[in-house]
C-alpha cells in the first residue's frame, strides 16, 4: 500500500528550472521506481476558473505508471474513496521481449469487433483462471475469440481510473457499488494498475508488461487490440469534484469554462475536457502515439467523440492588462467545421495508419452519425442502425426500407460524400443497454439492483419480450427468444460494414434486465463461463458458424456499397420487394466469389409464409441456415449429423423453387449444381 508521505521535496526556481513556458529539473542518481508527484503554487479561485492548491500533490497527467492502492475494489485501514495517486518512473531493466511483434493491419471492412471488459471477462470462478479479473487471464481466454472468430477486441476503459469513485452501501444487492466501467479517467498514458496480477505488491511496471504481454499474444492469435479511450470528461467532475492532475496542473487549460469559471458539461459527468486546446491537444496526440508506439495497439474507440470537435475554451478571466474580459471570448463549445485535434489526429503518420472509431455523439446534443470529419480515416459506432434492426426484427410497422438500408451499409447516412460501408460500425448491443438476451425477454428496464429507484438508464430500448416479461417463460415464448436472437446476429454478420458483439451475447448473458450496470463489481457483469460451456448452449455454436461464415464470403465485407448488378432485391416473390408501410419481409440475392449466389430472407411476421424463390436454370437453392430450426438443424454445416436428410424434407418444397418461412425467422440458402437437370 502506497504511504502517502513525502521523502524528499525539490522546489523549482523560474530563474534557474525555467526555460521559456519549459519547467526542468536535473536529478543526480538512480530513481528507477521512484514515486513522484508535482506541486503548484498560484492563485485558488474556482470563479475565475482557477484551482492552484500548493497543500496538493497531483499527479503528473504524463506519467507512464501510476500506483495507489493494491487490489481492486478493497479499502485498506487507512484507505478513503480517492487515494492519494502517484506517478512512477518505471526500470529501465524492465525492456519488455516483444518477440518481433508487428502490427496485423486488417483492412476495416474485414474486421469481426468484439466488446469486451477485462475484468468483467474473467473475474467470475467459472473462468478458472490463475488471475481472474486481470490481462494475464484475458489472454489465457484468448483462444475462446479466436474459435468464435473474432479477430478484434475492444477493451472498454483500461486506463487508469478510480473503481471506488461511486462507492456507497447498496442496500439492494447487499454490497457496494463500483465504478466498474471505468468510464471516468485519471491518468490516460498509464494501464489500469488493478487488472495486473500483482495485487496488494502492485507496481506500475507490472501493469505495463502485462498489457504488453495481452497485445503481443492477442497478435499472435491474429487478433487486433483496440482501446476504448474516454478524452472527453476526467474523474475530477464539476467544482466539487477532487483535485487530482489536471485540474491542479491548469484548470483552465483543460477543462472547458464558462465565464465564472463554472464547467461546460457536454459529456453529463461533470466536465468537458479541453480537446481542442493548443496543449491539450498535443497532450492528446502524445497519448495515442505512446498506446501505438510503445504499447503497440491498433487503434481506438473515442467515448462520446463529437465533444472532440467542439470549439475551446481559449480564456483566461483577466487580461494581460488584468482587466476583466467580457463578451464573445468566453464562448466555448460550438461544434467546429474543421476541428483541430481531429485534423491533427487524422494528418499524423502515425495515427492515420491506425482503426479510428468515433462514438459520434454527445450528452450535449451534438449528434454526427454520418457526418464526422475526416471519414477517409475515421469510422462511427453506427447508433442508427442499432435502432432499426430492433425495430424489424421485432415486427414494428414501417421499417422494411430502412432496414434494408442497414443491410447494405447504411448509404443513405454513408454514400453521400464519398463515405463507404466501413465507416459504419453496425452493433445490435453494446455495455450501455440490454443485452442480446435481455433485448428479447424484458419489454421494461430493470435497473431495480443499482440503488435509484429505477430512474436510471435509458427507457426506450426497442425491446420486445416476446410475450411473456422476464425470464421464467413458457417452453414456446423462450423457443422464439432463441430464434430472434439468432435473427439478430445473423443480420448482423450479413450486414454490409464492420460487425461488433458485446461480450457474452454469444452465449446469451443475462444482466436480468438492467440496462445501465456501469456501477455493478459482481455476477451481473462477470462472463458466466459455466453457461457458455452448458451443453444446451447451441446458440454458441450458431454464432461461431455465422462469423465463419461471413469470413468465407467476400461479398459481405464490401469495399464499397453494393450495386444492382451484386444485389437484387425480392418479396414473397422473386424480383417484387414490398417497401409498403406494412411490410415485414425483406429478402435479397448476393453474388459472392467463393459461395456463388446466396439468398437471405427475414420474415418479421407473426405468420409463416411460403415464399417464391428466384429460379435459376441447372441450379437449385439448398438451405444453409434457418433459424426456425432447432439445433444443430438451424446451421446446417458438413458436421451435422443426417444433414442430407434434413436437406432432403425441403425437396418437395425446393422442387418447385419454393421455401416455407416460419414467423419470426430468417434464413440463408446457396446455389448448387442440380443433379436431376
Amino acid at each position: 500500500m502506497m504511504q502517502n508521505t513525502v521523502t524528499e521535496e525539490i522546489p523549482l526556481d523560474p530563474l534557474a528550472n525555467k526555460t521559456g513556458d519549459i519547467w526542468h529539473v536535473f536529478l543526480k542518481g538512480n530513481f528507477e521506481d521512484m514515486l513522484y508527484g508535482y506541486r503548484f503554487d498560484g492563485k485558488f479561485s474556482p470563479e475565475k476558473g482557477h484551482y492552484f492548491d500548493s497543500s496538493r500533490i497531483v499527479l503528473d497527467p504524463y506519467a507512464k505508471a501510476v500506483i495507489s492502492r493494491g487490489e481492486f475494489g478493497v479499502l485498506g485501514p487507512d484507505d478513503n474513496c480517492w487515494p492519494q495517486m502517484a506517478g512512477m518512473i518505471p526500470a529501465a531493466q524492465d525492456e519488455f521481449d516483444w518477440e518481433g511483434d508487428l502490427p496485423l493491419k486488417y483492412p476495416q471492412k474485414d474486421l469481426v469487433i468484439y466488446e469486451m471488459h477485462v475484468r468483467g471477462f474473467t473475474r467470475h470462478e467459472s473462468s478458472r483462471t490463475e488471475f481472474p479479473g486481470t490481462y494475464l487471464a484475458t489472454v489465457e481466454k484468448l483462444d475462446h475469440l479466436k474459435e468464435l472468430g473474432v479477430n478484434c477486441i475492444e477493451l472498454m476503459p483500461c486506463h487508469e481510473f478510480n473503481e471506488l469513485e461511486y462507492f456507497s452501501y447498496n442496500s439492494v444487492l447487499g454490497d457496494y457499488k463500483m465504478n466498474f466501467w471505468g468510464y471516468s479517467t485519471v491518468n490516460y498514458f498509464s494501464p489500469m494498475t488493478r487488472y495486473s496480477s500483482a495485487g496488494t505488491h502492485n507496481c506500475g511496471r507490472d501493469a505495463i508488461h502485462e498489457f504488453k504481454f495481452l497485445v503481443r499474444e492477442a497478435h499472435k492469435r491474429g487478433i487486433e487490440v483496440i482501446m476504448d479511450v474516454v478524452f472527453n470528461h476526467t474523474a475530477e467532475g464539476n467544482e466539487k469534484g477532487p483535485i487530482l492532475s489536471f485540474r491542479g496542473v491548469d484548470n483552465s487549460v483543460y477543462y472547458m469554462l464558462a465565464p465564472k469559471g463554472e464547467f461546460y458539461n457536454y459529456s453529463g459527468c461533470g466536465n468537458t475536457f479541453n480537446c481542442n486546446h493548443p496543449i491539450v491537444r498535443q497532450f492528446l496526440l502524445d497519448c495515442l502515439r505512446y498506446w501505438v508506439i510503445e504499447m503497440h495497439v491498433d487503434g481506438f474507440r473515442f467515448d462520446l467523440a463529437s465533444i472532440m470537435t467542439r470549439g475551446s475554451s481559449l480564456w483566461d478571466p483577466v487580461n494581460v492588462f488584468g482587466n476583466p474580459i467580457e463578451g464573445d471570448l468566453l464562448t466555448t463549445g460550438t461544434p467546429l467545421g474543421s476541428p483541430p485535434l481531429i485534423d491533427m489526429i487524422s494528418n499524423d503518420p502515425i495515427l492515420r495508419e491506425v482503426k479510428l472509431i468515433a462514438e459520434a455523439w454527445d450528452a450535449g446534443g451534438l449528434y454526427q452519425v454520418g457526418t464526422f470529419p475526416h471519414w477517409q480515416i475515421w469510422s462511427e459506432w453506427n447508433g442508427k442502425y442499432r435502432d432499426t434492426v430492433r425495430q424489424f426484427i421485432k415486427g414494428t410497422d414501417g421499417f422494411s426500407g430502412a432496414f434494408a438500408e442497414c443491410l447494405c451499409g447504411s448509404p443513405n447516412l454513408y454514400q453521400e460524400g464519398g463515405r463507404k460501408p466501413w465507416n459504419s460500425i453496425n452493433f445490435v448491443c453494446a455495455h450501455d443497454g440490454f443485452t442480446l438476451a435481455d433485448l428479447v425477454t424484458y419489454n421494461n428496464k430493470n435497473n431495480l439492483a443499482n440503488g435509484e429507484d429505477n430512474n436510471d438508464g435509458e427507457n426506450h430500448n426497442n425491446s420486445w419480450n416476446c410475450g411473456q416479461e422476464g425470464e421464467f417463460a413458457s417452453v414456446s415464448v423462450k423457443k422464439l427468444r432463441k430464434r430472434q436472437m439468432c435473427n439478430f446476429f445473423l443480420c448482423l454478420m450479413v450486414s454490409q460494414g464492420v460487425p461488433m458483439i458485446y461480450m457474452g451475447d454469444e452465449y446469451g448473458h443475462t444482466k436480468g434486465g438492467n440496462n445501465n450496470t456501469y456501477c455493478h463489481d459482481n455476477y451481473i457483469n462477470y462472463f458466466r463461463w459455466d453457461k457458455k460451456e452448458e451443453s444446451s448452449s447451441d446458440f454458441y455454436r450458431f454464432c461461431c458458424l455465422m462469423t465463419k461464415f461471413r469470413h468465407e464470403c467476400e461479398s459481405l465485407g464490401l469495399n464499397d456499397f453494393p450495386t444492382a448488378e451484386r444485389l437484387k432485391w425480392h418479396g414473397h416473390n422473386p424480383g417484387v420487394p414490398d417497401w409498403s408501410e406494412t411490410s415485414r419481409f425483406v429478402a435479397f440475392t448476393l453474388m459472392d466469389s467463393a459461395k456463388g449466389e446466396i439468398y437471405v430472407a427475414f420474415n418479421a411476421n407473426h405468420l409463416p409464409v411460403i415464399i417464391a424463390l428466384p429460379e435459376r436454370p441447372g441450379y437449385r437453392w439448398e438451405p444453409l441456415v434457418d433459424t426456425s430450426k432447432p439445433a444443430p438443424y438451424d446451421f446446417l454445416s458438413s458436421d451435422v449429423p443426417g444433414r442430407d436428410t434434413a436437406i432432403k424434407q425441403y425437396a418437395h418444397f425446393l422442387d418447385a423453387n419454393l421455401y416455407p418461412m416460419h414467423s419470426y425467422s430468417s434464413i440463408i440458402l446457396i446455389l448448387s449444381p442440380d443433379e436431376n437437370a
